[in-house]
């Protein structure tokens, strides 16, 4: 009985190990999200049809993500719930990038977080 309590323990160690890696992982990814997004020169983050600038672009998707609370798992989820659209009026977030182009924020976060993926398999 007392190997089994043993073995057990063992194993609920060695998942809540993994479980809290996996974590890490994600959350290293959601920060080299909202970090491309306030280190980025010349661009412009939109919300509800008004431009804001990286850093206060980065405050809002923190704050987002902090309210999110247990429903943000990992970065896919940070992209869907935090950095797409508002909650409030359900318009898209959108990006003017330095040359003037302006894409979905959506579109934005999920290329970076692909570029992300690729730079963590080399």
């Amino acid at each position: 009985m007392k190997s089994i309590l043993v073995t057990s323990f063992m194993i609920l160690a060695l998942f809540s190990g993994a479980v809290k890696a996996q974590d890490d992982v994600e959350n290293r990814k959601i920060g080299y999200l909202i970090a491309s997004i306030e280190n980025m020169k010349g661009a412009k983050f939109i919300r509800n049809g008004t431009e804001h600038d990286g850093k206060e672009a980065a405050e809002h998707l923190r704050s987002k993500l902090k309210s999110a609370g247990g429903k943000v798992k990992n970065a896919d989820d940070f992209i869907r719930l935090c950095a797409s659209r508002s909650i409030i009026s359900g318009k898209s977030y959108t990006i003017r990038l330095p040359d003037g182009r302006i894409i979905k924020s959506e579109q934005y976060f999920r290329e970076k977080l692909r570029e992300y993926n690729m730079e963590d398999k080399r």
